[in-house]
């Protein structure tokens, strides 16, 4: 593996194209996006996305995201059919952590979309993840880089601990602004569905598109081929054990520290860390929590802590993306 340092805002066209020349030969980049570091590879060779499910120990019934330059990209080579609804999300989160599920063209492999009808597409915000598409010139398929079902990667470390020398370059742009995955929206069906919550807050899709609907905690058995990666019952998960407690139960707090004992990691919003061989507090705001989510469960593992305790976010739509990933660790 190579680790290849890049500027976040102004990506060197060298380093990129290094990059490029890596993925052409069929191997494997880790890049970052605004949610999280992709682990990329070219979408329309079927060869080389099972690279990436070799890499991560990931199951063939769960789909990846392809990452595109932009609806004409898009239309031109991963989707078979544009509707209104599409063309509205696309026209106000795209480029950003919004990830749409359409009916397929005939160029995506089976392996890319488990061998459903649908493929699961969404436009980058982040430059380094721009430019290399636009290198590129064509579609590139990009799970989170890191072991299937593991905690996602925020920073290029993250990457180089979980996959090693299954990556073959590490494009490192620095930590992820978003820090969680996009938001999955499903407009293959008769209404839009929100298959899983991200970076683009309920709220927010409802005001764009009214008709959003959104049944938590939508969960797939293993095994079963799913529209969208993240709808598993475990995912995003430490390799401890994670007990979650309601926001503000202080007696339920109290209780889980106690089992947990005193090697315990604490994750929380409001309660006291004392005692814990490491406390994270996550700030209040849901944009800033998200961004320190993961990266503070990479260092409780890393501190070697033998238990992961953790305080539910507020009751809101704004955190319904970290609510959803601390639900999936503990599970």
């Amino acid at each position: 593996m190579k680790v290849l340092p890049v500027d976040p805002v102004h990506p060197e066209p060298a380093r990129i194209a290094e990059a490029v020349d890596v993925m052409r030969r069929g191997g494997l980049v880790a890049f970052p996006t605004e949610t999280v570091y992709g682990l990329g590879a070219r979408a329309l060779d079927a060869a080389h996305v099972r690279r990436i499910y070799a890499a991560k120990g990931r199951p063939g019934w769960n789909p990846l995201i392809v990452h595109v330059s932009g609806v004409e990209m898009a239309r031109a080579h991963v989707v078979s059919a544009w509707p209104a609804t599409a063309a509205t999300l696309a026209a106000a989160f795209w480029p950003g952590p919004l990830t749409l599920v359409l009916p397929r063209a005939p160029a995506v492999p089976d392996e890319v979309n488990a061998g459903l009808p649908t493929v699961a597409v969404r436009v980058p915000a982040h430059p380094v993840a721009r430019a290399l598409i636009a290198a590129l010139g064509e579609p590139v398929a990009a799970p989170s880089a890191n072991r299937f079902m593991h905690v996602s990667p925020t920073r290029a470390e993250h990457v180089v601990r979980s996959l090693g020398d299954a990556v073959d370059l590490v494009l490192d742009g620095g930590r992820c602004d978003v820090g969680v995955e996009s938001t999955v929206v499903d407009l293959s069906g008769a209404e839009p569905a929100l298959l899983r919550p991200g970076g683009v807050p309920l709220d927010q899709l409802r005001a764009a598109l009214p008709g959003v609907a959104f049944v938590h905690g939508p969960r797939v058995e293993d095994g079963a081929a799913r529209a969208s990666p993240g709808m598993a019952q475990r995912h995003y998960a430490p390799r401890v054990p994670v007990t979650l407690v309601a926001h503000g139960d202080t007696a339920a707090w109290q209780a889980a520290r106690g089992e947990a004992g005193p090697g315990h990691g604490a994750l929380v919003f409001s309660f006291d860390v004392g005692g814990a061989l490491l406390g994270v507090k996550l700030p209040p705001d849901p944009g800033e929590a998200q961004a320190l989510f993961y990266d503070a469960l990479h260092r409780m593992e890393d501190a070697g802590c033998s238990m992961l305790v953790m305080e539910a976010p507020p009751e809101g739509a704004a955190w319904d993306a970290l609510r959803d990933r601390m639900v999936r660790a503990a599970s």
